[in-house]
């Protein structure tokens, strides 16, 4: 994600967040741009360039076996946090995929949960690797899991 996709998501949030049922628009945008993370039914709910907070409702179809959220469910809610908050930071000029990403469970996941990443990315002037942390929340305010993605940054190639 470009700074100027990441500058227009961010304007289109604040317009969208401004009008009746623009909440539910953009976040229906998002899942149609990410079909991946989409199936998770994830819903955006702070937005600002550097910070991010993500909704997950607890439903049967993102349950396991152990009638509690699946871990995988809650490393691709910790790795869109991530990715938000790290892309919708960085200058026009630097680029960044994830090349790892690990996630430590603490307790069972059950009702909604509320994951958030905050990050102030580095000054790049090379390519170099950044971690980026995910907590995610029960509705009692218990860190349920963690998922720490580790992002490969650089400059882009026209910008060399």
């Amino acid at each position: 994600m470009s700074e100027q996709t990441a500058g227009k998501l961010i304007r289109l949030w604040k317009i969208l967040n401004s009008i009746p049922g623009g909440h539910w628009l953009f976040n229906g945008l998002i899942k149609w741009r990410i079909p991946y993370t989409a199936s998770i039914s994830s819903r955006i709910i702070l937005f600002e360039p550097g910070h991010v907070c993500i909704a997950l409702k607890d439903r049967r179809k993102i349950r396991n076996h152990l009638n509690s959220i699946h871990a995988l469910a809650l490393a691709n809610l910790g790795e869109f946090s991530s990715g938000l908050s790290l892309l919708t930071s960085l200058p026009s000029n630097v680029r960044g995929i994830p090349i790892n990403i690990s996630t430590d469970y603490f307790k069972k996941a059950r009702g909604l949960l509320i994951a958030e990443s905050r990050v102030m990315p580095p000054e790049v002037t090379e390519d170099m690797e950044f971690k980026v942390k995910a907590e995610i929340k029960d509705q009692q305010g218990d860190v349920v899991a963690t998922t720490t993605v580790l992002w490969r940054l650089g400059l882009r190639e026209d910008n060399k």
